[in-house]
């Protein structure tokens, strides 16, 4: 696999992470939500990297 950057995730099945995905999801079927990819990369602390 060359050429892929490593990046290690975030554990998600902690009760923190559950709950701020929970606060993603509300944010989201509510339409308050506009750029869900932005947002998620927001909450668990990822860079949006593409390439």
């Amino acid at each position: 696999m060359s050429g892929e950057k490593s990046q290690q995730s975030p554990d998600l099945t902690t009760p923190e992470n559950v709950q701020k995905g929970q606060q993603v999801y509300a944010r989201m079927v509510s339409g308050e939500c506009k750029d869900v990819t932005a947002e998620l990369n927001n909450t668990y602390g990822r860079r949006n990297e593409r390439g």
